[in-house]
C-alpha cells in the first residue's frame, strides 16, 4: 500500500521491481509517496535497492511497476519531461561537474533547454549568489572543495526548477563544516526531496519522515526518532 500524506503528491512509486541482468532482483515490489515540500529520508544498508530505486525516478533505469511525478506517469513517451521535472544529486559531484568553470557548470542544463548564452550566464550567476557561491563563478569545479562541489552540483540542479529532488548519499566525502551547510541549504529549499542516506544523524536533520528500505522492499517507514530507536545499529553496522 503506497503511504500518502493526501497533500499534493509531487512523487508516487507502485510496485517497482527490477532486475538487473546478472540475476540480482534489486528491487522486490516498492511503493512510496511524497508531498509537496515533504523531506523524506531513505534508509537502509549497501546493497538495500537505495540507488537502484533512486535512478527510477527518473528513467534512467527502468523496471517493472508505476512511478508517476506530479501526476505525471512515467513512460517512453513522458521521460524527457519528467527528467526536468526531478533533479538528481549523485553521490560523488565529480560525476556531475564537467564543464571548465563553475558557472558554465551551473548554466548547462538551461544551454541545453535552449537558452540562449546571455540569459544563462545571467541565470546562472543569480543561483550562484542565492547559494553563495558567486565568488566561485569562475574556478574550474575540481578545484574546488567537497562540500562546494556538492552546492554547485545543487545550483545546476535548482536553476532548471524541479519539482522534486533526489540526492544519493549527499553527505560523503563532506567535513563536518560542509555537512552542517548542506543541511542549511536543504531545509531552506522548498521543493520535495527523497534523501537516501547512512546516516541517521543527517536524516534527523533534515527530513520529515524515513522509509527503511531492505533487500529491494520498504519494511518500514515513520518518524526519524521511532527509526532511530529501531535501525541505527542496522544501518551503521552494515553502511
Amino acid at each position: 500500500m503506497v503511504e500518502d500524506s493526501g497533500v499534493g503528491t509531487v512523487l508516487r512509486v507502485e510496485g517497482l521491481r527490477h532486475r538487473y541482468p546478472n540475476g540480482w532482483a534489486a528491487l522486490e515490489g516498492v511503493d512510496l509517496s511524497i508531498a509537496a515540500g515533504e523531506c523524506v529520508a531513505l534508509l537502509g544498508a549497501n546493497g538495500s535497492g537505495k540507488t537502484t530505486l533512486l535512478l527510477h525516478l527518473n528513467g534512467l533505469l527502468r523496471g517493472e511497476g508505476r512511478v508517476t511525478v506530479g501526476g505525471e506517469l512515467l513512460t517512453n513517451a513522458t521521460v524527457g519531461h519528467i527528467r526536468e521535472q526531478v533533479g538528481l544529486i549523485f553521490q560523488d559531484s565529480d560525476d556531475q561537474l564537467f564543464m571548465p568553470t563553475v558557472w558554465e557548470d551551473v548554466a548547462f542544463g538551461l544551454r541545453q533547454r535552449g537558452a540562449g548564452p546571455e540569459e544563462a550566464r545571467s541565470r546562472a550567476r543569480a543561483m550562484l549568489e542565492r547559494l553563495g557561491l558567486r565568488k566561485l563563478e569562475e574556478r574550474p569545479p575540481y578545484q574546488l572543495s567537497a562540500g562546494e562541489k556538492k552546492r554547485v552540483a545543487l545550483a545546476g540542479v535548482l536553476i532548471l526548477e524541479p519539482a522534486l529532488l533526489v540526492l544519493d548519499e549527499p553527505t560523503t566525502f563532506l567535513d563536518p563544516p560542509g555537512q552542517r551547510e548542506l543541511i542549511a541549504l536543504l531545509r531552506e529549499l522548498p521543493q520535495a526531496k527523497l534523501v537516501a542516506t547512512h546516516d541517521m544523524d543527517f536524516a534527523e536533520a533534515v527530513a520529515d519522515r524515513g522509509l527503511f528500505l531492505e533487500a529491494g522492499r520498504v519494511r518500514d517507514s515513520g518518524s526519524l526518532v521511532s527509526l532511530a530507536s529501531r535501525y541505527r545499529w542496522r544501518v551503521v553496522e552494515r553502511g
